[in-house]
């Protein structure tokens, strides 16, 4: 007996299966993750906004139910599709609710000075001038008082005495300060709607260092250690003449954005590029792709290429600071690993749908994150919509098509291979940008039409300066430091040219526009909107029948007509 997962996969088919004619090779992937991920996406969002919610005990209850209907029902497909997703909803509405751990009693408390031993999680870097430290910690104890706080997760904000070290991962301090507690939801674009976004349910402020309780691990002095050394080697030869450009690729390498000036940050954000500026899934997936390639080159096994790979990119996220954009893609990488090692078809949709899952069973909170929505709705939107796209004008747009390739000259061939890499960057590059002018509006503020334009350029550049920065840094490491000043120099070169790029289109007339949602709840709604119209496109197989790939650009245009506030 086949099972249901197999008949509702995400499969572009009109027909069945067993009798369908070939399809393009990038409509050719099954995701039957999706049956999982979707409806307990929507539990979490039914936990978070619906309040008051009913008790997680019940909503388990009425998940378990619901679960074994579905095993019942298994030979009829409507019922085991209501039932399955009946199920996995409530059980992301109860995992929610859990993972918050929120008590009624704490919305009314007003804030209160306590003394609290935290054991820091991350910490935000700041200048050696700096006074305040901030990150994200959680509660190890507290004063009798304060007993249902234990384990609590928390935004801490303290003040450094002079000479005082910044606390780093691992590090356990007795502190004192003034807790107070956050909404359960707040405005996504305020710093509460940040905090409460993640989850938390509780902010440190005007706090100070008692104590040390337990100084660092040795595994994160060692990152300490090895992120300064990163540091050191990508300024040598370069930092002090080309300072602003050296801070430049500092972000990009190790993540270290407080090293950019005001004007930066600005011209990086009215571009649209500052998603280049940082550890996310460029950074990730280009290091990753550049191993992969010299372990290729190497002969080394798959098993083994995969694991080592896997390996320097974690040691890379970790000594970076393990920001949840760099983790998230960390995952999303490690699944693509996964299937390369088991021999698995390529399949990048199914691959995101994994790691999104496990995102979100790790930390359901993570769904509401404007990183988990930038990267993962813009991977999603190049998989479903971007690929088939860029196909279907590679397709359309092949000079010399009556010729016989070997009877090309080399002009033909230039021109055949320009007009192939135009097709496939504009296909990629219009479906990130669907998905980037709603989710610069909602947490930026911003609408940049010319973000596409620019990214057709700066992304494969960025890329070079990934690849250079990580030779830079592997060099100096093995203790070639002459390499690593080499290809310093050849960063910033390339750095010279983004940095020039990004000035003259940034103050190129309607290269942005301040903007901002009628309402807020338009945000979510059309973001959800322009992916589910992505998902059903893409398995209806986008034909000309059903509006071909007008629909996503339909969708985008008159949400940005009618529901957006510009100036």
């Amino acid at each position: 007996m086949e099972s249901p997962f197999n008949e509702f996969a995400l499969t572009p088919t009109g027909e069945n299966s067993r009798t369908a004619l070939p399809l393009p090779r990038s409509l050719r992937h099954r995701a039957p993750m999706l049956w999982l991920l979707l409806p307990f996406m929507v539990g979490i969002i039914a936990g978070r906004t619906i309040a008051p919610i009913p008790s997680p005990t019940w909503l388990l209850t009425g998940a378990l139910i619901a679960i074994i209907g579905a095993v019942f029902t298994v030979k009829r497909p409507a019922a085991w599709v209501i039932s399955l997703c009946l199920g996995l909803v409530l059980t992301g509405a109860a995992y929610y609710e859990l993972r918050r751990a929120r008590l009624a009693i704490w919305d009314n408390l007003p804030p209160r000075e306590a003394r609290l031993t935290l054991h820091i999680e991350r910490a935000f870097p700041t200048s050696p001038e700096g006074t305040q430290i901030s990150g994200f910690a959680h509660i190890v104890q507290t004063d009798a008082h304060l007993d249902e706080l234990m384990g609590q997760r928390l935004y801490f904000s303290l003040t450094r005495r002079p000479g005082e070290e910044p606390p780093i991962r691992s590090t356990e301090i007795a502190v004192i300060g003034v807790l107070q507690t956050l909404p359960r939801i707040a405005p996504t674009d305020t710093f509460e709607g940040y905090l409460t976004n993640m989850g938390l349910n509780f902010r440190l402020n005007r706090g100070r260092i008692v104590a040390v309780s337990r100084p660092p691990s040795s595994y994160r002095l060692f990152c300490e250690r090895t992120v300064a050394k990163m540091n050191a080697l990508l300024g040598e030869g370069v930092f002090v003449k080309r300072p602003a450009l050296t801070a430049i690729l500092r972000a990009m390498m190790l993540g270290q954005k407080q090293e950019l000036s005001t004007e930066q940050d600005a011209l990086f954000m009215h571009s649209g590029t500052m998603h280049l500026f940082a550890i996310n899934g460029l950074h990730i997936g280009v290091v990753a792709l550049s191993l992969h390639m010299l372990l290729m080159l190497l002969r080394c096994p798959r098993l083994a290429a995969s694991l080592f790979t896997m390996a320097i990119l974690w040691l890379d996220v970790d000594t970076t600071g393990a920001s949840p954009s760099a983790v998230r893609a960390f995952m999303l990488v490690a699944a693509f690993e996964a299937a390369f090692a088991l021999r698995l078809p390529n399949n990048g949709i199914a691959a995101l749908a994994n790691a999104a899952l496990l995102v979100l069973v790790l930390d359901p909170t993570a769904l509401f994150s404007a990183s988990f929505q930038l990267s993962y709705g813009v991977v999603m939107a190049i998989m479903c919509l971007g690929l088939p796209l860029a196909e279907r004008l590679q397709t359309r747009w092949q000079p010399y098509a009556d010729l016989p390739k070997v009877t090309w000259n080399r002009r033909q061939r230039a021109l055949a291979q320009g007009l192939n890499w135009l097709a496939g960057a504009l296909g990629i590059g219009w479906a990130a940008t669907l998905v980037s002018a709603l989710t610069g509006i909602q947490f930026f503020h911003l609408l940049v039409p010319g973000a596409l334009f620019a990214n057709l350029v700066l992304v494969p550049l960025a890329s070079l300066v990934i690849v250079a920065g990580f030779i830079s840094i592997a060099s100096g490491l093995i203790g070639v430091v002459a390499i690593s000043a080499w290809f310093n120099h050849a960063s910033l070169l390339v750095l010279w040219g983004i940095d020039t790029l990004i000035r003259f289109s940034s103050h190129l007339p309607g290269a942005w526009y301040p903007a901002a949602w009628r309402t807020p709840w338009l945000g979510p709604v059309t973001f959800t909107s322009l992916l589910s119209v992505c998902l059903t496109g893409y398995a209806l197989g986008w034909k000309r029948k059903r509006g071909g790939f007008w629909p996503p650009m339909i969708v985008t245009a008159l949400t940005l007509v009618f529901c957006v506030k510009y100036g």
